[in-house]
Order: structure tokens, then sequence, then C-alpha cells
């Protein structure tokens, strides 16, 4: 399969996708956030809400009504994803909370992962009686709990982070900091509630490893041990094989503002969908966007060795997604064509 696009209602496009049997591997979608506004742009600007320019899509839809649309739809992602496929919804925090009761109906509970913020803006200055709104939601589910891509984009440490956070050094003088090697909670049975070099873990935890992994890496001297004989995991700063630098993992705050001059209205910022593409899929996936927009969805996954199917039933929206593939060199086919088949 190589890249798809619908120019059409995304329902049925996902349909289309169904019925000819693509699986997809992650999910990003954009809806409208049940505004009750009209997106325009004209040929200097996209803009978000103004009194000129032609139509790029209505956000007309609203309570029961848009839920009972969005609903469906995530009922029809959910249907072509694969077992360890993940979802990433971005909503507004008005309606977060009315879209994750859908998200929980549709995927499960128990399937998810986080409730991103994302800060979109600077600060503002409005005259309003309440904070500055200056962030959204993203809603991170996966389609299983057990069985997801996950490649976590690790943060890059600050200078003065790195002493802070990796306090102790060794005799090479490698900085590291050390974590326990025991967690919360009782192993009736089984290998991490057995003691280890003759001591049981504390009373009410368990060990994080099986004795063997203990003993493995206790061989790699990856093993501090305390005065009072409590030993505790060694994390270094840089790798001490590759001299790579770890970094820090992600955490559920993401600062990606939106462009200052977006190319279609509600574009978001294309570094902030490298790094969901990059922790939840793996090259050679396939990536979907039924709400496509100006395509940087699409645009992306492609740099990065993924397929795209985006869909957009929005005129103006498929006119700055092709212009947008076309100057990149980036090769479609119609999903509508009759010519494709099942795979």
């Amino acid at each position: 399969m190589e890249n798809l696009f619908y120019p059409g209602e995304n329902l049925d496009g996902l349909r289309r996708i169904a019925d000819i049997g693509i699986v997809v591997d992650l999910v990003y979608i954009d809806p409208p956030f049940a505004t009750n506004h009209e997106f325009l742009i004209d040929d200097h600007r996209a803009n978000t809400v103004s009194a000129s320019g032609r139509p790029a899509y209505s956000d007309r839809l609203r309570g029961s009504d848009y839920l009972d649309a969005l609903g469906e739809r995530l009922a029809a992602i959910r249907g072509v994803m694969s077992s360890a496929g993940s979802i990433y919804v971005h909503i507004d925090v008005k309606m977060e909370h009315h879209v994750r009761l859908l998200m929980d109906d549709v995927f499960g509970p128990e399937n998810f992962r986080n409730a991103i913020t994302r800060i979109k803006c600077n600060p503002k200055n409005f005259d309003r009686f309440s904070y500055g709104n200056i962030k959204d939601t993203i809603l991170f589910y996966s389609v299983s709990p057990g069985q997801i891509t996950w490649n976590p984009q690790r943060e890059p440490l600050s200078d003065d982070e790195v002493p802070r956070l990796y306090p102790h050094t060794d005799s090479a003088g490698r900085r590291y900091a050390t974590t326990p090697l025991h967690a919360p909670g009782v192993t009736a049975n089984g290998p991490t509630g057995q003691p280890w070099r003759g001591m049981d873990p504390p009373p009410g935890r368990h060990w994080r490893y099986p004795p063997a992994e203990l003993d493995a890496l206790e061989a790699a001297g990856l093993i501090a041990w305390s005065s009072t004989g409590n030993p505790r995991k060694i994390r270094y700063a840089r790798d001490p094989v590759t001299g790579n630098a770890a970094g820090k993992l992600p955490q559920d705050v993401w600062l990606y503002k939106d462009p200052q001059r977006p190319k279609y209205p509600t574009e978001k910022n294309a570094r902030m969908l490298e790094r969901i593409i990059l922790t939840s899929s793996n090259p050679g996936d396939t990536v979907l966007d039924c709400y496509a927009g100006s395509g940087s969805t699409l645009l992306t996954a492609a740099r990065l060795g993924r397929r795209f199917i985006g869909m957009d039933n929005a005129p103006a929206a498929r006119g700055v997604t092709e212009r947008r593939l076309e100057r990149r060199g980036i090769v479609w086919e119609n999903l509508a064509a009759p010519s494709l088949s099942a795979v």
C-alpha cells in the first residue's frame, strides 16, 4: 500500500479502508471543537475566525449531534486499527471531558494512557473573568492495554539539570544517579517476591527485576550498595558504551505553540506531530489523519518513512494539502479510486 488520500466525507473513507482491508498503526486527529464558528481562508493568510475570506470549514455541529458524529467516526477508526495501535485526539478543553467519555466507550477506559496538556500560545491579556487560556488537550489511547508501539523520545538535559539529576560521580568521572531496585506491592508468588542474595524485599514491596536480572545488573557494575547494604540501580547521564546522553523521559505537558503563519486554520505544530509519530509508530507503519486539514500529519509521516492515509471533505483543505505534497515530491493515490483493491 502507498500513501492514500480520500477527498470526501471521512466516515465514507473509513468504511472504504475497512472494505479494502487496510490496517492502521497510528491515528492522530484534530477534529472540530464544537466552537459554532465558520473558519475562513484567503490568499494572504489562514484566519482562525474572520469576517473575510472564503470558507475553509464549518464547525457548527454542537451538543449531542457533535458527540454522536464524532463517536461514530471513533468507532470506525477503532475498527481499522492494529492491535498495537495508538490514537491521539486533539481537542479543546471545553470538550475534553465529553470526548474522553466517548473514547472510554469506544476504546475502553483501561486503554487510556494520557491526557496531554499542550501549551499552544503565549500568555494572554484578555479582560475576562477567567484565567488566560493557553492550553488544549491531546487524549492518548491505545487499542490494547498490554500491546503498544512505544518509542519514547527523550528530551535533552540542560547544563544545570545534569548535576542535579545525576549527582554522583564514579571513579572514571562519569555522572550517575541511583534508583530503588524494589517497588510497591507484594508478590505472593513469582521470582520478584523471593529473596535475592539472602535479602528479602522490604515489607510491602517486591523486587523490580527477577533475581537472574539482578545478578546480571550486578555483574555489569550497575548496582550501587549503600553503607547499610541497600542495593540501588545505577543510571548514567551518558551511556557507558556509546557515550550518548541519556536525556529525560517526556512528561504529559508539552510546549508546542501554533504556527505564527498557518497555511490553514487551526494548523498544528509539525514538531509536535513528529514527536507523536516517532513515539507511537515504526518506519513503514501506516499513519491515519481523517481530519487532515493542511496535511501537516501526512507530510510529517512521509518525511519520517511512514505511509499515510489522509481524509478531508473541504475543498480548501484538499487544495492546501495537495500543493504541499506536490512541493515535497510526495506521491499519493486517491483512496476513492475503483482501481484500489483489497490488500
